[in-house]
């Protein structure tokens, strides 16, 4: 008889922890050699998540309407459940330093756990109820259950894409990017299982030598194929920022790029030969080519940023063209040269109008002050560019609008 059984963690009784304590337990298991995820939790958050442990979050912190139990769903997502118990969803410390003892890691929250809200004067703490599950007894045959999955910070279904899919190349990269140049029985669309044929940049630039594609120093053998990329420019000064180009398929080098002579002797270019081997849509002659990237995977930790920051929208993804809503990715002109990093929420500002003054001739007209309309949070940074995913929108986000700090 074979059982697959949910792995049970056993929660401690309450009482405090520092956080010190649990950086010790993580230490000591990687000495003894044990794994654990490499989650990106910074020193503030740290050293919030230890002061709240010792006393506590203020219930002016939490929200109106905090449920005194709630029982972790699939599909929940962090920012969803810190949203529940505190009026700043992205001040997780607050929520998880309510309880390090319990919930010693905040990335590894399970369906199924109860969360309790007790409060104690002027203060209030979150436990994970403590209590033995039903005893379920099976008969002998075989059972076959998924293990459950901890929680995500974000909805996954909707920035995949954009992890996997979507990359913004500098403009020296995309203008050197080798393009595809010809197919066989000279056909202009090809697809998976076709051979093709690839030429480098004339000069200067990336060529498809025999080791690889060689672009800044390194050579890769597997390529990623890009469309026609997107020029992304800033709102305030119009300086390009980079091109985003949309993944369409992927291709391994078959040989590299070379000159040979003809009947006639005369020395001509030989374009590099590559193997589709993966392919979204129909690949068309003038797709780039560029050194297969890794797909770009969270976790995401909402923190605010550290610094100030402000900057406005580029472009906004999504049905909607000009206005995006909740749940829908914008591209930022700020990245990672400016401090941007993934998990960090902004707040979107809406400018102000222009509106007649009937109380004033002289100065008939006014400029109204500009008003915060949403919150964002950053799931993947560039150089110059990051992408955003909005998570609370009063009106629709629209390029050249502003952001700031939370």
């Amino acid at each position: 008889m074979n059982t697959t059984r949910r792995p049970r963690v056993r929660p401690q009784r309450a009482g405090a922890l520092a956080l010190a304590a649990a950086l010790a337990a993580w230490a000591g298991g990687q000495a003894a050699g044990q794994t654990f995820p490499n989650y990106p939790i910074t020193p503030q958050q740290r050293s919030t998540a230890q002061q709240v442990a010792q006393a506590g979050v203020p219930l002016s912190e939490l929200a109106p309407d905090a449920p005194e139990r709630y029982t972790v769903k699939r599909g929940d997502t962090l920012w969803a459940i810190a949203g529940l118990y505190l009026k700043k969803p992205w001040r997780w410390p607050e929520l998880w330093g309510m309880n390090l003892q319990q919930i010693r890691n905040p990335h590894l929250i399970y369906p199924g756990q109860v969360l309790v809200l007790t409060r104690i004067g002027d203060r209030a703490v979150l436990q994970v109820a403590d209590g033995e599950p039903p005893t379920v007894r099976l008969s002998p045959r075989v059972r076959t259950e998924p293990l459950p999955a901890a929680i995500p910070a974000l909805p996954p279904g909707v920035i995949e894409p954009y992890l996997a899919e979507v990359t913004v190349v500098e403009p020296t990269a995309h203008e050197q990017a080798p393009r595809i140049v010809a197919g066989p029985e000279r056909r202009v669309l090809l697809a998976r299982g076709d051979r093709a044929y690839a030429r480098g940049h004339s000069g200067a630039g990336a060529t498809l030598r025999g080791e690889g594609l060689e672009l800044d120093g390194a050579a890769a053998r597997v390529l990623d194929i890009y469309r026609q990329a997107h020029v992304l420019k800033d709102p305030e000064d119009g300086t390009v920022l980079g091109y985003e180009a949309h993944r369409i398929g992927q291709a391994v080098l078959v040989r590299g790029e070379r000159q040979d002579a003809d009947p006639d002797g005369q020395a001509r270019p030989v374009p590099a030969t590559v193997d589709i081997v993966q392919a979204r849509e129909e690949v068309r002659l003038g797709d780039r080519l560029l050194p297969a990237r890794p797909l770009a995977r969270g976790p995401y930790v909402p923190h605010a940023p550290g610094e100030p920051v402000q900057g406005r929208v580029v472009k906004v993804h999504g049905d909607a063209v000009h206005f995006a809503g909740q749940y829908q990715v914008v591209v930022l002109n700020r990245g990672r040269e400016h401090g941007l990093e993934d998990g960090h929420v902004l707040a979107l500002l809406k400018d102000g109008a222009r509106v007649p003054d009937p109380t004033d001739e002289a100065r008939p007209e006014l400029l109204l002050p500009g008003e915060r309309n949403g919150v964002m949070m950053v799931f993947r940074t560039f150089e110059r560019v990051a992408y955003a995913l909005v998570l609370q929108i009063t009106d629709g986000v629209k390029v050249g609008d502003r952001f700031t700090n939370p």
